[in-house]
């Protein structure tokens, strides 16, 4: 039986909707997990973006992945959450609210592709523990943007456990 959606967030004033999901994804060899670090405030961010309804959310995706971070050679892929979610996007400066689905990518390699990111993102890739991804993205989570985040998060260390692919306790 598929989980309830929960609502995540403050509902603001002129929200604008745009669909879509994140990927949380792991590396089995190095035990971290690729995150974006934002130029402008140093914080973690996941790769994600707005998916066309016309367009596989799961392939979109793997799409925003790829082109964000450049990584490409993903092994076991499956959805692990989804939620509607409020919050303010600091990179377009727009309120939103979204259906968003999330995915655990477990990766073969970390084999990079150019990454082609779009104006307005401005981050790199980094890798990091789950511990210091949970620790940035609560400490920073004030006006509750990160609330679905770390819900997916914390979904993601759990199935990256239950499947073997953790070496690490989870936090």
């Amino acid at each position: 039986m598929d989980e309830p959606i929960l609502e995540f967030g403050i509902k603001r004033e002129n929200e604008e909707r745009r669909d879509g999901g994140c990927g949380i994804v792991f590396d089995p060899l190095t035990q971290k997990y690729a995150v974006g670090r934002q130029t402008e405030n140093n914080s973690f961010r996941l790769f994600s973006g707005g998916v066309g309804a016309d367009e596989d959310i799961t392939k979109g995706i793997l799409r925003e992945v790829t082109e964000e971070s450049g990584l490409y050679d993903f092994g076991h892929v499956e959805k692990i959450g989804e939620a509607l979610t409020h919050y303010h996007n600091t990179l377009r400066n727009v309120n939103r609210v979204a259906h968003a689905t999330c995915l655990l990518i477990i990766l073969n390699s970390a084999d990079l592709r150019d990454a082609r990111l779009e104006e307005h993102e401005k981050f790199t890739l980094e890798w990091a523990s789950a511990e210091e991804i949970m620790n940035d993205f609560k400490d920073r989570n004030d006006k509750k943007d990160n609330d679905h985040w770390i819900y997916f998060m914390e979904k993601a260390i759990k199935k990256v456990a239950e499947l073997g692919y953790s070496k690490i306790n989870s936090i």
